[in-house]
């Protein structure tokens, strides 16, 4: 596959997810771009930038379809921003082989969690 087919293939598969999970594209977007040729900081720093405009575009369908609510989001809003400046000033600090660490473990977490919500259901 070309560069533009590898770089097609990323995006749609992230803006699925990002749609259908809310910024899961992430999760499949970091290691699609390592796999291109990006660094770890690179690729993280990528995909943040690309789930904030597919963010972006799910939310503005939600509110358009009516299932956006401001006023619930907008207590999550002040400890976002903090959050996300305090991970921005620990991220330019922070060694790559950490922050895939770290990033693995969220992934492992997640995915657990979800296996563990389907096994549930179950018994």
């Amino acid at each position: 596959m070309k560069k533009w087919g590898k770089t097609a293939f990323i995006s749609v598969c992230a803006g699925f997810l990002n749609g259908l999970f809310g910024s899961g594209g992430g999760i499949i977007a970091v290691p699609l771009f390592k796999k291109s040729g990006l660094s770890v900081k690179e690729a993280h720093a990528t995909a943040l930038l690309m789930m904030f405009f597919l963010s972006m575009v799910s939310a503005g369908l939600y509110l358009y379809e009516g299932r956006l609510s401001f006023g619930d989001a907008l207590g999550f809003l002040p400890g976002g921003v903090i959050g996300a400046v305090l991970a921005s000033i620990f991220f330019r600090r922070m060694n790559p082989a950490l922050l895939r660490k770290i990033f693995g473990g969220f992934v492992t977490f997640s995915a657990a969690r979800m296996l563990w919500g389907i096994i549930s259901e179950w018994i």
